[in-house]
C-alpha cells in the first residue's frame, strides 16, 4: 500500500501541474470603447467580462459608472488620461493630485488599476506630445503622495507610426518626428513601467499587400517568412513588436529593460479590405493562443495584450472602424472565441 502511495504521488503532482496555467502567463484583456449609443450598461459589460473570464480591461476615460461597476470584479484595468486633461495635469501638480484622487484613489483598491496611460497615440502627431512626460511624472508623484506609488504604473500608448523603419525588425528605429518619445523611454526604464504599444498587423497588411501575405498577418503562415539574423518570424505581430523593442534598445541604455504591453490589437469583421468575420476570428483566436510564447527577440516572455475591442461601436466613422468588436451591442458574439 505504501509503495502505491509513493509511486502515485509524483503522478498526481504532475497532473496538477499540467492543469495549472503556465507560470508567468499573461491574461488577455479587451478594450472597452464606448463610442456607441446602443451599448449595454456598464454593470452588464463588467458581468460579460467576468462570464467570459476576461481578466483585463482598457478604458479610455474616467467614466464613473464603469469604475463603480468594476469594484470587486478583480479585473485589471488600464485607464487613460483624456487628451483634454493632459496639459493641465502637466502644468499643475495640484491638478494631477485632484485627478488621481477623483479617478484612482476614490476607487482603489476595489478597482484593480494596473496602468495609467497618459494619452493614446499622441506621440508624433499632436502638439500635446511635449506635455506627456511631465504629466506622467506629476501623476506618479500624486500616486506616491496618496500612498500607492509603484503599485500603479504610468505610461503612454503609442502606435507603430512612431517607427521610421521597421523591416527587418532588428533595424527598427524611431522616426525623427517621435523625438518626444526618447526621454519617455528613458523615464520608463527608471520606473519599471512598460511602453504601451498598439499593434495592428491589419493596417500593415492592407497598406502593403504586394509584400505582405495574408497568412503572415493572421498567424497562419506554415513556416518562416522573415529571417532576421538569428531571429525567424512566421507572423507579422511578432515582427512589429520586435521592431519597437529594437528601436528602444537603440535610443537609451535602459531601453532594453522597458517591456512592451500591447495595449490594442485586433482585426475588423466587416466593411473593409480583408475585413471579415472569418479573418477577425482567425486573427484574434490565434493572437490569444500566441501571446504566452513571446516574440523571437523576447522568446518565452509572455506579451500582455489587450484585444480591440469589446463591442462594435456605431458612433465611430462609417466603415470598418465600426466593426472591431468581439460582441454586438446586444451582447451576442460576433463570432465564437475563447479566452
Amino acid at each position: 500500500m505504501m509503495k502505491k502511495i509513493i509511486l502515485g504521488f509524483p503522478l498526481a503532482v504532475l497532473l496538477i501541474l499540467l492543469l495549472l496555467p503556465p507560470d508567468g502567463g499573461e491574461a488577455i484583456g479587451v478594450c472597452y470603447g464606448r463610442n456607441g449609443n446602443n451599448l449595454p450598461a456598464a454593470s452588464e459589460v463588467v458581468s460579460l467580462y467576468k462570464s467570459k473570464s476576461i481578466g483585463g480591461m482598457r478604458i479610455y476615460n474616467t467614466d464613473g459608472a464603469t469604475l463603480n461597476s468594476l469594484k470587486g470584479s478583480n479585473i485589471e484595468v488600464i485607464m487613460d488620461v483624456a487628451k483634454v486633461d493632459i496639459i493641465n495635469i502637466a502644468k499643475d501638480k495640484n491638478a494631477a493630485r485632484g485627478w488621481v484622487k477623483d479617478n484612482v484613489i476614490n476607487f482603489w483598491p476595489a478597482v484593480k488599476f494596473k496602468y495609467i496611460s497618459v494619452g493614446n497615440e499622441l506621440i508624433h502627431r499632436n502638439s500635446i506630445e511635449k506635455y506627456i512626460l511631465q504629466a506622467i511624472s506629476n501623476i506618479e508623484a500624486a500616486l506616491s503622495r496618496a500612498g500607492v506609488g509603484g503599485k500603479i504604473k504610468v505610461s503612454t500608448a503609442v502606435d507603430t507610426g512612431v517607427l521610421g523603419q521597421s523591416y527587418p525588425p532588428s533595424n527598427g528605429v524611431f522616426s525623427n518626428s517621435a523625438t518626444y518619445l526618447i526621454p519617455i523611454i528613458q523615464h520608463l526604464a527608471n520606473t519599471g513601467a512598460p511602453l504601451l504599444v498598439n499593434i495592428y498587423p491589419y493596417f500593415s497588411y492592407i497598406s502593403n499587400k504586394a509584400q505582405i501575405k495574408l497568412e503572415y498577418a493572421l498567424f497562419t503562415a506554415s513556416g518562416t517568412v522573415v529571417t532576421d539574423g538569428q531571429y525567424k518570424y512566421n507572423n507579422l505581430f511578432d515582427a512589429l513588436v520586435d521592431s519597437v523593442y529594437a528601436a528602444m534598445e537603440k535610443v537609451s541604455p535602459g531601453g532594453s529593460r522597458v517591456p512592451i504591453v500591447v495595449s490594442e490589437s485586433g482585426w475588423p469583421s466587416a466593411d473593409g479590405d480583408s475585413a471579415s468575420i472569418v479573418n477577425a476570428k482567425t486573427y484574434n483566436s490565434n493572437l490569444i493562443r500566441h501571446v504566452n510564447k513571446g516574440t523571437p527577440r523576447r522568446s518565452g516572455k509572455p506579451i500582455e495584450t489587450y484585444i480591440f475591442a469589446m463591442f462594435n461601436e456605431n458612433q465611430k466613422p462609417a466603415g470598418y472602424e465600426r466593426h472591431w468588436g468581439l460582441f454586438y451591442p446586444n451582447k451576442n458574439p460576433v463570432y465564437s472565441i475563447s479566452f
